[in-house]
């Protein structure tokens, strides 16, 4: 209704608090609103956990919140909300029914502290029996506790109690009447029973109470007002009368403010947020920091600075920043963080890998590159074949056994038919030629001898099969060695680098030589190179002459330098799972980042 698009969901840690969030977060994506964060409080939390929880809400830009807890967890988190400064102007706190509907019940300074709260509870019409039913309610309570002076009208959850109380005594007396078994004639007359009660119309469905209409109410002063209803039909009204308008009546928010906030703030200090930049040395496709001496100023722009501008600008909201470039030459970016982890500055954009050590210091969004290890060698293109390179599709052993094939058919056609059939006899030197001119003109099908025996039709039927697959597979071979490029990589395995303890080069500053160690790669032989030009000279010089056999590194930057060194180097391997790089804050601003595709 106020067109807000983010909030946070602070809920109670138990079934009670947890069994509503599915339902909840499908009703909210379905309006497109995004649930920025669910924090889940437990039912004895600590003051000092409570303030460190409203801390860090405070520093997001949301300042939307859903409460759902018990009220006594609720009073706590709203004294401790004020306390923190969040029930003021901005600030919007809308409560479920737990609260709608026992706000008439608690006390004073509760209810002081939850000033502009918004909530609802099930509305129940005050009718004339409703009205004589509390008159005596409280007239027979003070009789009995003439001690208690103040006494309040009965809450939603007694009425339905009452009207239980009356549908189970009427179910009694059904079953009372029926003679089938006691136990499930009494569950079904329950089920069955409906009546007009206090709380309205008692029907159930599926078991349950049927609720239709809902009170919308805003705590103000020493209790609540009624500012709307919702009806499942309707939605939102002003009032339950025929044509009704839709919407609110006038809602006094945090701080008695009349207008609706707008839902969000740039930061709790109200100033854009500081975005740290690294400036390094290599790879400036992902961070590039250049300083104009004419201007004065940084340009700053990459890979990286361009997917962050792109999500701030697909915000819910408008978000200032501004970008603040720090040099880092160790590229270790320990320094930066903790710039961010101290408060320093808001946030930190570049190529930032997710790590254990670090979550612990500052938080980080969902990765936004490819995720994972591996590594690039050389490759060498294989010699030519030359005037021979027509044997190569077939090994030696299989050449010299299809001659042998070949020999071996025709001398066996020639025993089977010389017998009985004028063209394979003459002198010896011309059943010599028949015999091996049949045998190999079956290799291209032309064979012309007409054959007299079934045996040796036989024995050429299933040859002439065998030598269609031999030149097929003869052809594809030829094909695929005159045809695709024969590179082979000079390192096939990490297996090969540890067992000939070739040197191996890692990127500058990254947690790549942890890893490397945790392989099994001695520190000796680790190798640190800053940029692609780096990367290729220790690459083409090798391992025996100063370079490295392999370079280690994350798929990201290996993929820059192979755009830029498309040719003589591969990367092979397998992908060892690292974080991948992700935008890094202090506290769970970014956490917005996250929720967008």
């Amino acid at each position: 209704m106020f067109t807000w698009r983010t909030t946070t969901v602070v809920y109670e840690d138990s079934p009670y608090g947890a069994r509503i969030l599915a339902a909840l977060f499908s009703v909210l994506q379905g309006y497109n609103i995004r649930v920025m964060d669910s924090i889940a409080l437990p039912v004895g939390v600590t003051e000092d956990y409570l303030d460190k929880v409203l801390y860090n809400l405070k520093e997001t830009p949301t300042r939307v919140f859903i409460v759902h807890m018990a009220p006594d967890l609720a009073a706590r988190v709203f004294y401790q909300a004020t306390v923190a400064g969040m029930m003021s102007d901005g600030y919007i706190w809308i409560a479920t029914s737990s609260i709608g509907s026992t706000v008439e019940s608690l006390s004073i300074d509760k209810v002081d502290h939850m000033q502009g709260v918004v909530t609802f509870r099930p509305y129940v019409q005050a009718t004339g029996h409703i009205m004589n039913f509390t008159a005596r309610l409280k007239s027979r309570f003070l009789l009995e506790n003439p001690g208690i002076h103040n006494v309040h009208n009965p809450s939603t959850q007694l009425l339905w109690a009452y009207d239980t109380a009356w549908a189970l005594a009427k179910a009694v007396h059904i079953a009372r009447m029926s003679s089938s078994t006691p136990g499930r004639m009494l569950l079904g007359a329950v089920l069955n029973t409906t009546f007009d009660g206090l709380s309205g119309r008692f029907r159930l469905v599926n078991g349950q109470l049927e609720l239709s209409t809902h009170e919308v109410i805003n705590i103000v002063g020493k209790g609540a007002r009624t500012v709307g209803f919702w009806t499942p039909e309707s939605g939102i009204l002003k009032s339950l009368e025929t044509n009704s308008v839709k919407g609110l009546k006038q809602v006094l928010w945090p701080g008695h403010l009349a207008i609706a906030p707008k839902g969000w703030d740039v930061s709790s200090n109200r100033r854009p947020l500081r975005i740290v930049v690294p400036e390094k040395q290599g790879f400036n496709q992902f961070v590039e920091v250049t300083y104009s001496p004419t201007t004065n100023s940084s340009t700053i722009r990459g890979y990286c600075i361009d997917i962050f501008d792109m999500v701030m600008k697909n915000l819910p909201y408008p978000v200032a920043y501004q970008y603040v470039p720090v040099s880092d030459s160790s590229r270790n970016y320990d320094n930066l963080l903790s710039l961010v982890h101290e408060k320093k500055a808001d946030g930190m954009v570049g190529d930032t890998t997710i790590t254990m050590r670090r979550m612990n210091v500052v938080s980080f969004t969902k990765p936004f590159t490819d995720t994972g290890l591996s590594m690039v060698v050389v490759v060498k293109k294989e010699t030519d074949g030359g005037m021979w390179i027509f044997l190569q599709p077939l090994t030696t052993t299989l050449w010299i056994t299809s001659l042998a094939f070949f020999c071996f058919t025709g001398f066996v056609v020639w025993v089977v038919e010389h017998r009985i059939n004028p063209k394979f006899r003459g002198t010896p030197c011309q059943q010599f030629g028949t015999v091996f001119y049949f045998a190999f003109s079956t290799l291209v099908f032309s064979h012309k001898e007409k054959l007299e025996s079934n045996l040796s039709r036989f024995m050429v039927i299933i040859w002439l099969f065998l030598v269609l697959i031999l030149t097929s597979s003869y052809t594809a071979n030829l094909t695929s060695v005159l045809t695709v490029q024969r590179l082979q990589p000079t390192v096939t395995s990490v297996q090969d680098l540890l067992r000939n303890g070739d040197y191996v080069g890692y990127h500058n500053g990254s947690i790549v030589p942890y890893w490397l160690e945790k392989m099994g790669f001695r520190k000796e032989i680790l190798l640190g190179y800053s940029t692609v030009e780096e990367y290729a000279d220790a690459l083409r010089r090798g391992s025996g002459n100063g370079g490295v056999s392999a370079i280690f590194d994350e798929i990201p930057y290996l993929k820059a330098f192979l755009s830029k060194y498309c040719e003589g180097y591969t990367m092979i391997g397998p992908t060892y799972r690292l974080g991948g790089f992700a935008f890094v804050s202090s506290f769970g601003w970014l956490k917005i980042l996250s929720t967008l595709e």
